[in-house]
């Protein structure tokens, strides 16, 4: 049982991160810090999808007659792009969020929704 928790263990690295990312979500009112949670649930898909794209004893997809295993490399690119979005969307995030500090003077969410119902 020990085995399989010890060979498995970027999969549980990914659990914990996401549950993290999702309850700072949830948990946090203020937007920068939903947006760092966001950022963290993220990272933990990047990871999923990479493990994922790893094949033990894998070598690289250049052809050789003395490798039989390929690791498949398109995760990886996938991901690259995915990170390349990623940072274009926080980027766009924070300036929201700068947008809405000027407007409302507060980046909290629960005054804002108190700004908005008078």
């Amino acid at each position: 049982m020990s085995e399989m928790l010890l060979t498995h263990y970027n999969y549980w690295v990914v659990m914990v991160l996401m549950m993290i990312g999702f309850y700072i979500v949830i948990a946090q009112g203020n937007l920068v810090k939903k947006l760092v949670g966001l950022n963290i649930f993220q990272t933990s898909v990047f990871i999923l999808y990479i493990s994922a794209g790893k094949v033990r004893g894998g070598s690289a997809p250049i052809l050789d007659d003395a490798v039989t295993v390929y690791s498949n490399p398109l995760p990886h690119v996938l991901i690259l792009t995915a990170i390349v979005v990623g940072i274009a969307t926080t980027a766009l995030g924070l300036a929201l969020v700068i947008r809405i500090r000027e407007a409302y003077g507060s980046a909290e969410e629960q005054e804002i929704q108190e700004q908005n119902q008078c």
